[in-house]
Parts: C-alpha cells; sequence; structure tokens
C-alpha cells in the first residue's frame, strides 16, 4: 500500500519568500505567531518548501501522495488566495497531490458557500484545516453550520485543527474545547469529520466519541505532542480504520534531530511503533483510500 500523508501545509512563492512580511501585509497575526516564530535555541519551527522542494521530501521518503490542507486564516481573501495556489497545485501534479480548501464565513454565506462549490469545482476535495475557535467566529456562526451541511451534502470531509486541552502553552495556542467538535459530530451526522493532532485524544478522554462514525483523527504534528505509545493507545481505543498518517510537514518533528522538515524520521517512528502489519497499513494510506471510496 503506498504511504499518503493526509496533513501537510504548502504555501504560495510570494509567502515563501517573506513569511513576516507577507503575514504583516496580508493581516494574518495570528499565523505569523504559529509559523514564523523560532524555538528557544533560535531555530525555525518549520520550514518554507516549494512545491518542487515538498516533491523531493516526498520521494526521499517514499511518500506516494500527499494531501495539501488549507490554513485556519483570518481573511476570506486569504483563504480564496490559498484555494487558487492548490487548484494550480493538483492541476499540475494530479498523481501526487490532493488538497483541501480554506474558509472563513466572514465573507457572508453566499460568497463562503460559492468558495467552498468552487474549490470543489477545481478539484479539492475537502475542507480544512479548519479552527473556527482560533478564526474568530465559533462553531455557531450560520454560515459556518451552512457550510457544515453542504460539506455533507458535497461529501467533502472536513478538517479540524484541535488543541489538547493538557497540551503546553505556546505562542498562538489557542483552546478549543473538545465538547465542541462531540457535539459538531452529533449535530451533523452525514458531514465526515477529521480532527487534527489525535483530536486532542478525545477518544481517550470522552470514550463515547469512540462510537461516531462520522469521526476521525490525523496523526498531524504528534512527535511533538506525544510520546511515540500513543499510537498503540489510539488504535486500542478506536476503530483501527479511524487514524490517518499526518505529519504537519513542513513543521519540524523532530529539533534535537533535524535541521528541517522532512518524513523520514515520522515514518520510521510508525514503523518502530508496536502496530501490526494490517494496522500499519492501514494507517499509512490505506484509510484514507477508504475514507475517500465512500465519499463519491
Amino acid at each position: 500500500m503506498p504511504v499518503i500523508d493526509a496533513h501537510v501545509h504548502l504555501y504560495p512563492p510570494e509567502l515563501n519568500r517573506d513569511p513576516a512580511g507577507w503575514a504583516a501585509r496580508a493581516g494574518e497575526v495570528h499565523w505569523a505567531q504559529l509559523c514564523t516564530r523560532s524555538r528557544r535555541d533560535g531555530r525555525p519551527v518549520q520550514g518554507f518548501p516549494s512545491v518542487e522542494q515538498l516533491l523531493r521530501d516526498m520521494d526521499a521518503a517514499g511518500v506516494a501522495r500527499t494531501v495539501l490542507l488549507g490554513w485556519y486564516w483570518e481573511k476570506p481573501e486569504t483563504c480564496a488566495w490559498h484555494n487558487r495556489f492548490y487548484a494550480a497545485c493538483v492541476r499540475e501534479h494530479p498523481d501526487r497531490l490532493a488538497a483541501f480548501a480554506a474558509l472563513h464565513p466572514a465573507a457572508g454565506r453566499e460568497a463562503t458557500l460559492a468558495e467552498v462549490r468552487r474549490a470543489r469545482d477545481e478539484g479539492l476535495i475537502g475542507l480544512g484545516e479548519l479552527s473556527p475557535h482560533s478564526s474568530g467566529h465559533g462553531i455557531d456562526d450560520p454560515v459556518f453550520r451552512d457550510v457544515l451541511a453542504l460539506a455533507a451534502e458535497l461529501r467533502l470531509p472536513v478538517n479540524f485543527h484541535v488543541t489538547d486541552p493538557a497540551s503546553k502553552s505556546y505562542p498562538g495556542r489557542v483552546e478549543t474545547p473538545l465538547a465542541d467538535f462531540a457535539r459538531l459530530a452529533r449535530e451533523f451526522p452525514r458531514t465526515t469529520f477529521i480532527l487534527s493532532h489525535l483530536g486532542g485524544l478525545l477518544p481517550l478522554v470522552d470514550p463515547s466519541g469512540v462510537s461516531w462514525p462520522n469521526l476521525f483523527y490525523d496523526t498531524a504534528a504528534v512527535p511533538l505532542l506525544y510520546p511515540p505509545e500513543v499510537l498503540r493507545r489510539m488504535l486500542d481505543a478506536v476503530d483501527a480504520e479511524k487514524v490517518l498518517f499526518g505529519s504537519d510537514y513542513p513543521l519540524i518533528l523532530f529539533p534535537r534531530e533535524e535541521t528541517g522538515p522532512g518524513f523520514t524520521r515520522f515514518l520510521a517512528q510508525v514503523s518502530e511503533a508496536k502496530l501490526t502489519a494490517a494496522e500499519r497499513t492501514a494507517l499509512l494510506g490505506g484509510n484514507f483510500e477508504r475514507l475517500l471510496r465512500s465519499l463519491p
């Protein structure tokens, strides 16, 4: 089974040339707090690779496909700009790249739903990474809720950023109450949700979440958040088909060992985890392929 990374970020060249300057001009303050800062030793938290560098890093690690996720931008115009870039990436590399769309309900109902439909028509296959808490509109925004209903109609999975309530403080950290995601899963049973970062360990905190058929979880940034044995704990808690491999590339996941982003070290950690061969195959691509087949 080919390896599929279901959680990757990529940005247009004009952002990559000057991330902090671009963020200041675009008014994307929260993104800048998270993505342009340095660690205590002065090293950056992430890289800003080109499409070509992403493909080289994929080849080096044996990753067949990646899913480019949008960001929980603060401006609707930034969402549209990012979506057009992703549509171009998918057109140029349809065998290697898929993409989800960004959105912000501040554009208004008509414009927001039109952007969702346009992204779908351009070949994007989902929505996210979204964070209503970080983007300032919350889960009860009526336009946002219309988007989730439309996602069910169009069969677009929705990826959410989730912060573990027990995680340490860091610049730009925003609380994302786990109960909110449980509520959305109940209120939108026809919408498929993917909770990033193992959903803040929601299934371990609220066992009732184990039975929700529309909730999936990805492993984005897990090496920075949890010890390696967390994968075994999650697979023991939920259906093994519900967990998707995601790296959060170009985040640098092993800052003591790596100077730049990549996939190789995280994949090695998955190989070293106490998983069966079938579980490993499912996690590294089989589950995402199965999810896509269920969403025509």
